[in-house]
């Protein structure tokens, strides 16, 4: 089973069943409130019948079509779609079937662009300690959690890490710290050391969401994004969590103020009804791998089996006009300080050690026990017990609610937080 302790799993099942709303049942009927949007996915709730209606009746019109040297009408209706919501100059979509399909992908489309500007030497890739972009052999070799990648091999070679961007003058802070803008310099470093003219690109996470919710110190992302330019580096932003809404805006780009090359994106694209992911690129980057190719013969020689599938696409444009009639994101928004305070009172309880959190994603460090990550693990089942879903990564726990929860929804999961961690 993916990240799951199958002797722990095997000892005690623990089954969905059923969902509605803001809720998951269990194998015994029990009510557990979703307090991390499934894995970050389903902002818009649960059961949306718009969502289910729109995929029985695209596998009723066309079920599948290969997408190699043909195309299907609802995937370019879902590429402008999301193209008029992306930051300004980001414009050309690719379509896969994952997060971390997509990250591969942005590797693959950094290697290109590079390859047709001349510069085939520029293989080497920056990423961040504690960063986290999937579970594919790129992905993996960006990763920063070392767990993730340690019995895997080496992996891509000559990846950099830069140092992550967690610090304790930050602690207990809400939105971005006021210290650690420098940090950003690390990508400086790695210039001069092994020099510019073999690095590709720089991937992060905007906000660092599955390591427990880094957020980036005021001015980091736009040292970022100074570097990148003066020296013609690609800058990757992976949005996989934090694409479509979870910042309070489309994208976490736009909350920040600063505008990647490239942006990744999954998860809440499709509100989690149907596999998808995608890759959005500025016009720049398509222009330059496409009119490098020859005629007749294909530019990026890449893509799955899945892309642009007819069902998928559909979920998406059912989800993203969800998201627009209802106003989901700046409901958000709105709801975003109520949530922050809320998850921010666990400051008073003894196990706490930190507290982050930007939008409606937050994330809390606890005491380690003797064996770290062990109490992270333990957390989550007694959460889950008490009638509480969240995620947690080693000794960090995270919070991500659906965008149409209501105050009595986070005032729920606060009280049955309390309650657990107040056990320790």
């Amino acid at each position: 089973m993916p990240f799951t302790s199958n002797q722990t799993f095997k000892a005690d099942p623990q089954l969905f069943c059923k969902t509605e709303g803001v809720y998951y049942w269990n194998h015994r009927d029990e009510k557990i409130l979703d307090g991390c949007s499934g894995l970050f996915c389903t902002p818009a709730g649960h059961g949306r019948k718009e969502i289910a209606n729109a995929v029985f009746q695209q596998l009723q019109t066309m079920d599948y079509s290969p997408h190699f040297m043909r195309a299907n009408p609802t995937s370019f209706e879902l590429a402008e779609k999301i193209a008029n919501m992306l930051p300004e100059g980001i414009n050309r979509v690719f379509f896969c079937s994952s997060g971390s399909e997509s990250v591969d992908t942005a590797i693959k489309i950094a290697y290109a662009y590079h390859h047709a500007n001349g510069q085939p030497q520029r293989q080497r890739l920056v990423s961040r300690e504690r960063a986290y972009h999937g579970v594919n052999l790129g992905g993996t070799s960006l990763s920063g959690m070392v767990k993730n990648r340690e019995i895997f091999g080496q992996g891509i070679p000559g990846v950099v890490h830069m140092r992550h961007t967690w610090l304790t003058e930050n602690q207990f802070t809400i939105g971005e710290g006021e210290q650690g803008a420098e940090l950003a310099d690390d990508l400086l470093r790695a210039v001069q050391l092994h020099g510019v003219e073999t690095i590709a690109a720089c991937f992060v996470e905007p906000i660092a969401g599955s390591t427990g919710v880094l957020v980036p110190p005021k001015g980091y992302l736009q040292r970022l994004r100074e570097i990148c330019d003066q020296y013609g580096i690609l800058l990757v932003f992976d949005e996989v969590i934090t694409g479509f809404g979870r910042t309070g805006k489309a994208f976490a780009a736009d909350s920040f103020g600063v505008i990647p090359d490239i942006i990744t994106m999954a998860k809440a694209l499709t509100n989690g009804a149907q596999p998808m992911g995608a890759i959005a690129v500025k016009q720049s980057i398509y222009d330059t791998i496409v009119n490098a190719g020859q005629p007749g013969v294909p530019e990026f020689f890449h893509g799955y089996t899945y892309s642009c599938h007819p069902a998928s696409c559909a979920a998406s444009l059912a989800t993203l006009a969800i998201y627009e009639q209802e106003g989901l994101f700046e409901q958000a928004a709105v709801l975003a300080p109520l949530f922050q305070e809320a998850i921010f009172s666990l400051s008073r309880l003894p196990i706490i050690k930190d507290i982050r959190g930007y939008g409606l994603l937050a994330g809390f460090d606890v005491e380690s026990d003797s064996i770290p990550g062990s109490r992270g693990n333990d957390l989550q089942l007694k959460l889950f017990e008490a009638g509480l879903h969240i995620k947690t990564t080693g000794d960090a726990g995270i919070v991500a609610p659906a965008f149409i929860s209501t105050p009595s929804h986070i005032e729920q999961m606060t009280d049955i937080l309390h309650k657990v961690l107040s056990q320790y």
